[in-house]
């Protein structure tokens, strides 16, 4: 075969460090729309990024040679430079350390979008915890709570 072709689907989830209410409503927007723009600019395909207070999700259609994990370091590391130097905050922000990474298959792109587009409203009924632990335990992912988060 002459070329690599392929589209992965990956959903991240990752929080503000201690789990602090951090991203505030009058800003969050322009985050996300920040970090929509470093995944294209990575040659990738942003699909939705949205979030609370608390917690972001990002679904990317991923190429192969892009690495999972390389992908939300150059995330975490611009996004949060990105809201320090916008001085969004009093304080220093970053990202908690560590992230989930969840494929799904592309029949099941509309679902995860409308999932991550209702976080507000999902998030009335569900704490980022609780809402974490669901998708640990959907994807077999083995885990010690006593890591997942920094307290």
């Amino acid at each position: 075969m002459a070329g690599t072709y392929s589209q992965i689907y990956i959903h991240y989830v990752f929080a503000v460090k201690g789990r602090q209410n951090l991203l505030q409503k009058a800003w969050r927007e322009e985050v996300f729309k920040y970090i929509s723009g470093l995944i294209a600019a990575k040659g990738q395909k942003s699909i939705i990024v949205n979030g609370v207070e608390d917690h972001v999700h990002i679904f990317i259609g991923l190429k192969p040679s892009m690495n999972i994990s390389d992908m939300v370091r150059d995330i975490k590391n611009n996004s949060s430079k990105f809201i320090n130097e916008k001085g969004y905050i009093k304080e220093k922000f970053s990202w908690q350390e560590g992230y989930g990474a969840f494929s799904y298959a592309h029949s099941q792109i509309e679902n995860v979008y409308q999932y991550i587009l209702n976080q507000e409203e999902h998030h009335r009924k569900k704490t980022f915890k609780e809402e974490y632990l669901e998708f640990l335990t959907k994807f077999g992912v083995e885990y010690n709570e006593k890591y997942l988060f920094d307290e």
